[in-house]
């Protein structure tokens, strides 16, 4: 049993930032590729930032400049520092992993899901 931990979440104000962490447990092997999306409620669930296990990255435009995703320490750890959030950015954020790709940015790809982690951010 494969289980994806978020951390991080909460409430900010307009122009705040927050760092989003995620593990995935119960996986012996590195992960191909990890990373965020976030959904709000009535409409699709999107990709944020994602990261291969080579270290390339990919971002949302909605994001690029001001989210960076990056690898964390320990196996199977991935961040997002999100910098200069907007109320827009308001959103259940759930982390994501294939184990059996290089890509990571649509549902078909994901092999586990977290549970989400809920992002605020008020004017």
């Amino acid at each position: 049993q494969v289980d994806l931990v978020e951390s991080g979440g909460g409430s900010v104000q307009s122009g705040g930032s927050l760092r989003l962490s995620c593990t995935a447990s119960g996986y012996s092997r590195s992960m191909y590729c990890m990373g965020w999306f976030r959904q709000v409620p009535g409409e699709e669930r999107k990709s944020v930032a994602r990261i291969d296990a080579d270290g390339d990255t990919k971002y949302a435009d909605s994001v690029k400049g001001r989210f960076t995703i990056s690898h964390g320490t320990a196996q199977n750890t991935i961040h997002l520092e999100m910098h200069s959030l907007r109320p827009e950015d308001t959103a259940m954020y759930y982390c994501a992993a294939n184990h059996d790709g290089y890509y990571c940015t649509r549902d078909s790809d994901i092999s586990y899901w977290g549970k989400g982690t809920q992002v605020t951010v008020s004017s």
